[in-house]
């Protein structure tokens, strides 16, 4: 089965990047995907083409996250995130309905975006060893490793989650420059941080019978400055929204996602 990429938004502004994947002769419905790649996330730890090396944007690695729940695999490799319905289907991913967020980057890092998309999109044949995947399409191989691995989960309480971007509503934004927001979570039951604008505290309760839940209340900004932009007071409006009552929590390695019932969501990194 071979798939065509048949839609893709070179250029990365605020909304929603599309890239839209047809199947020929097939439909991309049936199953999830079954195996041992399920419900793992994979770190690349080698990429080669053309049998020689292919460098990685410096500080830049690919994330592969096949996703139980939804049925998608998720791809990072640096700037955007990637996310399409996947299927297992005669040892190939098969890839439907692939789209990203649309957060600006460094032309290296697009170029890098685009070019993992096209490799997802040609429906890659896949081997797992152990922890080790491998994914191969025409010239192109990827070695993943197993996150777990190589990057243990962050501890909640006590690590800087710096924030990367903004999920509104299915769409993914990325922070304004400027000053870092970020959160911090500390004993007793307290978190605190910062918008970009303003910083703020509040509590931050997790349920022990609901390690998925985290319980937020009287979270407020404790000064007043005026946000410099109407982006970075949309910004911090949707930020302060999702630390709202109650949240579902999320961490694998480095990173944090929270998420409200609402569709808004925060996507963390641990900062130094």
């Amino acid at each position: 089965m071979s798939y065509r990429l048949t839609t893709m938004m070179a250029r990365l502004t605020w909304g929603l990047l599309s890239v839209t994947l047809a199947a020929a002769g097939c439909g991309t419905g049936g199953s999830k995907p079954g195996g041992q790649i399920w419900a793992r996330t994979f770190l690349s730890s080698a990429v080669t083409q053309h049998g020689e090396i292919r460098p990685l944007v410096a500080g830049t690695r690919i994330r592969l996250t096949f996703d139980n729940r939804s049925g998608e695999v998720k791809a990072d490799a640096g700037c955007n995130h990637l996310t399409g319905r996947v299927r297992l289907d005669g040892g190939r991913l098969a890839v439907s309905n692939l789209g990203g967020s649309a957060m600006s980057c460094d032309a290296a890092r697009h170029e890098q975006d685009t070019w993992l998309a096209g490799f997802i999109s040609d429906g890659p044949s896949w081997r797992l060893d152990g922890d080790n995947l491998v994914l191969t399409s025409g010239d192109t191989e990827i070695v993943f490793v197993d996150s777990r691995s190589v990057e243990p989960d962050r501890a909640l309480v006590g690590t800087r989650w710096v924030v990367e971007s903004l999920v509104d509503h299915q769409v993914v934004l990325s922070m304004p420059a400027g000053p870092q927001a970020y959160l911090v979570f500390k004993d007793g039951d307290r978190v605190e941080g910062s918008t970009g604008c303003n910083t703020f505290a509040g509590t931050a309760t997790r349920p022990a019978s609901r390690a998925d839940t985290i319980i937020f209340a009287s979270v407020a900004a404790t000064t007043k400055v005026a946000c410099p932009s109407e982006t970075s007071q949309r910004s911090e409006s949707t930020l302060l929204a999702v630390l709202h009552g109650e949240v579902r929590i999320k961490i694998e390695g480095n990173r944090l996602a929270l998420t409200n019932p609402a569709g808004q969501g925060l996507d963390l990194r641990a900062g130094q």
